[in-house]
């Protein structure tokens, strides 16, 4: 009779603790672990893009400090739970997701090629809706009012010179920028929300009154006051992201090394993995246990590190529109349309009006983040690409260069189209925010947990934590059918 191998070898030895991992508790054990923050900076800017600058700052306008608490929701169940549990995973088993979820019952593969498909189909359209108000934005700085086709123009230009520079951009100079441009996020947020003097009592009680809907006023438009569920949805599912961003974000781990990523055995994990589960090779000692927990203790710091990042950057756009746009809406002031293509530069011409100042603070905050976004999604894209296809076909060579260029080609062919197109803005919106933002995600959440139920119980996270996941889960699935209905509504009336 034959046996398993992996059923005869014992388990391995959790890798050494390296850096300050290994040194006692002290304060400049915190900072070395705080500048390990660098993959979740990468998600971060990512995800603060046209969610942020756009979507959040309308719905600031239109309902004040009202939805604050959704920022809130959407860190802690995208920006934080979804990473975890798809990170955690990683770290502690050595294994990324891909490989796990590669043999789930069906044909091999199908889930992981699905959840690329959806972030594929929607990249055009959200490429589209953060470069062309971009256009709109870089035109009215240039030319003023009346800019015509001209704005389309460089939108165009935009997405082709972000997609040219990301084929030459390595990982690790990609994640200095991005934390860079979260630097320059933080503290320029903070000033311009500090310029525009809100009004913090109502902001503080706006970020605890969970589940408080305000009323959408006469201003929004026709399908948000009719009904304010997809306002809702969309401005959930637009803050902490799309679905590719967390899938990557394993991978973003491999390359730290971090947990039992890092183990010197790390092909022998992997080819145990394959052939069983982490069982097979995950030690039972407490002592290892504790340990490789502890060797993972990276993903919690980074993940807390872009969460702090994504909630203050958000939440401080979202004041802006509420302390500077809400009031002027309020007493009946004609401020532009303030809604699709033209956003932006409703925003700017309206703040340059109450500050000179602030008006340079908001373009800095805007363009950098707007531009950190399609900086990174070529390089998540081809990434998270090839680790699926190497799980679904490991027999095959798959050149990340190679990816990336052909997805460059197809996003800058699909995103002019769509800029070039008459589509509605807020059609796209709600459409990349059902397929990539919340669907996407929520089935991102659910595998998660089922990542996190194949770990030995020993390994599994803390109850409490548990239950987080499965909260972020059913919100998410909650949210994706609200997103859903919105999309119907909009192509149905």
């Amino acid at each position: 009779m034959l046996v398993d191998a992996s059923q005869t070898e014992v388990p391995l030895s959790p890798p050494p603790l390296r850096g300050p991992l290994a040194e006692p508790w002290s304060m400049r054990k915190l900072a070395s672990m705080l500048r390990m923050f660098g993959p979740a900076a990468v998600l971060a800017s990512v995800s603060i893009g046209a969610g942020e600058t756009i979507i959040v700052v309308r719905a600031g306008a239109w309902v004040g400090y009202g939805l604050l608490w959704l920022i809130l929701l959407a860190v802690l169940v995208k920006g934080v739970c979804v990473t975890y549990f798809l990170g955690r995973y990683t770290a502690i088993s050595g294994e990324t997701p891909g490989q796990r979820l590669v043999k789930l019952p069906g044909p091999r593969g199908w889930l992981l090629v699905f959840m690329v498909a959806l972030e594929l189909i929607a990249a055009p359209p959200l490429w589209a809706a953060i470069a062309r108000p971009s256009g709109e934005l870089i035109g009215y700085l240039l030319y003023g009012s009346d800019m015509g086709a001209s704005s389309r123009v460089i939108a165009t230009l935009f997405i082709g010179v972000a997609l040219a520079m990301s084929l030459s951009t390595s990982y690790l100079n990609l994640e200095r920028q991005q934390i860079f441009i979260c630097t320059v996020l933080i503290f320029g947020t903070i000033a311009g929300t500090i310029l525009v003097q809100p009004d913090v009592v109502a902001a503080l009680r706006g970020l605890v009154s969970f589940g408080h809907i305000p009323d959408v006023p006469a201003s929004a438009p026709a399908a948000f006051r009719q009904n304010a569920w997809p306002l809702l949805a969309v401005t959930l599912g637009y803050v902490g992201g799309s679905v590719m961003c967390y899938l990557v974000y394993p991978d973003f781990i491999c390359l730290h090394k971090w947990g039992m990523t890092g183990h010197e055995r790390i092909d022998e994990i992997r080819r145990r993995s394959a052939a069983g589960s982490p069982a097979d090779y995950l030690p039972t000692d407490p002592a290892a246990i504790a340990r490789i927990r502890q060797a993972a203790a990276p993903v919690r710091w980074d993940i807390a590190c872009g969460a702090f990042v994504l909630l203050v950057v958000t939440a401080s756009f979202m004041m802006a529109g509420a302390a500077v746009l809400f009031p002027k809406r309020e007493a009946g002031q004609q401020l532009g349309a303030f809604e699709g293509w033209s956003l932006l530069t409703d925003q700017a011409s309206i703040w340059h009006a109450i500050h000179p100042s602030l008006v340079w603070v908001y373009y800095v905050c805007v363009l950098a983040a707007l531009w950190g976004t399609l900086q990174s999604y070529p390089d998540i894209y081809a990434r998270g690409v090839k680790e699926y296809i190497r799980a679904i076909w490991p027999e095959r060579h798959w050149r990340q260069l190679w990816i990336q260029v052909v997805i460059c080609a197809y996003v800058f062919t699909t995103a002019t189209v769509v800029i070039w197109s008459d589509l509605n803005f807020d059609t796209l919106t709600l459409t990349v925010n059902f397929l990539a933002t919340t669907f996407g995600v929520a089935i991102a959440m659910l595998a998660g947990l089922y990542l996190n139920s194949v770990l030995p119980p020993a390994y599994r996270t803390r109850p409490i934590v548990l239950a987080a996941g499965v909260f972020s889960a059913i919100t998410l699935v909650a949210v994706t059918a609200v997103s859903g209905y919105g999309v119907w509504r909009q192509l149905t009336h």
